[in-house]
C-alpha cells in the first residue's frame, strides 16, 4: 500500500471509531479508539479461523504501518510538543524537585525491580529469557508513557497541581527510560564494552544535550514569533521548529524526545507572557490541541490492530499476566522510595502509581529490538502490560480518584 492510503485506511477507522464510541460507548477517547481497535483485530481472527476471512492481507497492511519508526520518528515529536505547551513553567518550578527525582530515581529503582521480578518468573512458564533482556523489558516498560498519560489526564477531573506533576514527569522520565534501554541493548547485543564513564556520557549527551538543544530551539522559534503577528505563519514555524528540531536532535545524538518537551515548554510559556495577540494564541492553542487529539486517536487505533503481529502462546500470556503487576509493584516502590524522602502520603503514591500508564511508545521500543526469541517474548508480554494499562488502567483512572485525592 501506498503512504496515502495507509494513512487513509487509519483516519478513516479514526472517523468511524470515534463517532461509535461518542455515541455508543462513551469511553474516555483514547480507550474507545483503543478497544474498537482492539475489537476489529479479534473479530478478523475469529472469521478467519472460520475460513470467512484472509487474515494475510491485513497482516500486512499492518506491518506497512511499521508503528516504531512511524512513533519514534515522526508522530512522538508532535506529541510531547503539544503535551509541553500546556504545561506553565511556574507551576512546574514549584515542583521541580519532586519531577527530577521520580524522572531519574524512579525509573531507574523500577527498570531493575520489575527486569528482575520478569527473570525469575520466566523460567517457571518454561521461557529461555536472560537476565539482560529482562531488564531490557524493564527499561522500556518503567517509564510511564506521556501521550497515554496526557490523553487520560485531559479527562479527568484532577487539580491542577496534580495534573502538572504527573504530566511533567511523565514527559520527563521517558529520556531517562531510553537512555537506560539503549545502554542494556548494548550490554545485550555484546556489540560495544559499557563502562561507567560511558553511561555518564550518554546521559549527559542524551538527556543534557537535548535539553539545551530544546531551549535553544525554542527560543530561537520564539524570537521569531513575537516579531511578527500572522498566526498562519508562526504556525508554520512553530511545525518547522517540531520537524526540524526532531531530526536535528536525532543527528545530533541527543534526546529528541527531551529536546521537544523543553521547546514546548519555552514556546508554551514566553509567547503566553510575551507580545502574542488573543488572536494568534487562540490560533495556535486550538492547532496544536487539534492535532495533538487527532494525532492521539490515529496512534491508539495502530495500538488496537498491533495484535495481529503479537506472538501470543500460552507461556506468552502467562508471563505476561505476571508482567502486569510485576511492573505495578515496580512502578508503586519506585515512587514510594523517592516519595519517602519527598513527604508524599499513600494517596500521592497510590495515585502516582494506578496513573503511571503504558502506550504505544513501549511497544515502539519493543519492535525496535533486534530479531530473535527474546525480541518475541519482550514484545508479548509489552503489549499485553499497555492493554491492560490502557483497557483497564485508563478506564477507571477518573473513578479512582476519590480514594487518592
Amino acid at each position: 500500500m501506498t503512504t496515502f492510503e495507509i494513512i487513509a485506511v487509519l483516519l478513516t477507522l479514526t472517523a468511524v471509531g470515534s463517532y461509535l464510541n461518542y455515541k455508543l460507548i462513551k469511553f474516555p477517547p483514547t480507550v474507545g479508539l483503543m478497544a474498537f481497535a482492539f475489537a476489529i483485530s479479534l473479530l478478523a481472527m475469529a472469521l478467519n479461523k472460520m475460513g470467512y476471512f484472509d487474515l494475510r492481507g491485513y497482516i500486512r497492511f499492518i506491518e506497512s504501518i511499521d508503528l516504531s519508526n512511524t512513533l519514534l520518528h515522526g508522530m512522538l515529536s508532535f506529541l510531547l510538543f503539544a503535551g509541553a505547551l500546556q504545561i506553565n513553567l511556574e507551576e512546574l518550578k514549584s515542583i521541580k524537585w519532586e519531577v527530577a527525582i521520580l524522572s531519574v530515581f524512579g525509573v531507574v529503582i523500577a527498570t531493575f525491580l520489575t527486569g528482575s521480578l520478569i527473570w525469575l518468573a520466566a523460567p517457571l512458564v518454561n521461557l529461555n529469557f536472560s537476565y539482560l533482556y529482562a531488564l531490557l523489558f524493564g527499561a522500556l516498560i518503567s517509564p510511564t508513557d506521556p501521550i497515554a498519560v496526557l490523553s487520560i489526564l485531559k479527562q479527568s477531573d484532577l487539580p491542577r497541581k496534580l495534573y502538572v506533576k504527573i504530566g511533567a514527569e511523565s514527559l520527563f522520565n521517558d529520556g531517562i527510560g531510553v537512555v537506560a534501554f539503549i545502554t542494556i541493548l548494548h550490554l545485550a547485543d555484546g556489540t560495544e564494552s559499557i563502562h561507567p564513564g560511558m553511561i555518564g556520557a550518554l546521559l549527559i549527551q542524551e538527556a543534557l544535550g537535548g535539553a539545551l538543544l530544546g531551549i535553544f530551539l525554542g527560543w530561537l522559534t520564539f524570537l521569531l514569533l513575537r516579531s511578527i503577528d500572522a498566526y498562519t505563519v508562526e504556525i508554520l514555524l512553530t511545525l518547522s521548529l517540531v520537524s526540524g528540531g526532531y531530526v536535528l536532535a536525532e543527528s545530533l545524538d541527543c534526546s529528541a524526545p527531551i529536546c521537544m518537551v523543553v521547546a514546548g515548554l519555552v514556546i508554551g510559556n514566553q509567547n503566553r507572557h510575551y507580545r502574542m495577540s488573543p488572536k494568534t494564541k487562540s490560533h495556535l492553542d486550538q492547532f496544536w490541541d487539534l492535532l495533538d487529539e487527532i494525532l492521539n486517536s490515529v496512534l491508539f487505533i495502530m495500538i488496537g490492530l498491533e495484535i495481529l503481529i503479537v506472538s501470543l502462546s500460552s507461556r506468552h500470556i502467562m508471563l505476561g499476566v505476571f508482567a502486569i503487576f510485576a511492573v505495578l509493584l515496580g512502578r508503586l516502590f519506585s515512587v514510594a522510595i523517592p516519595g519517602a524522602l519527598l513527604g508524599f502520603d499513600w494517596q500521592m503514591v497510590g495515585l502516582l502509581t494506578w496513573g503511571g500508564l503504558r502506550g504505544g511508545l513501549s511497544i515502539a521500543m519493543a519492535l525496535s529490538l533486534p530479531a530473535g526469541s527474546e525480541k518475541s517474548i519482550i514484545l508479548s508480554i509489552t503489549y499485553i502490560v499497555v492493554l491492560f494499562s490502557i483497557l483497564v488502567q485508563g478506564l477507571t483512572f477518573k473513578s479512582s480518584l476519590k480514594y487518592f485525592t
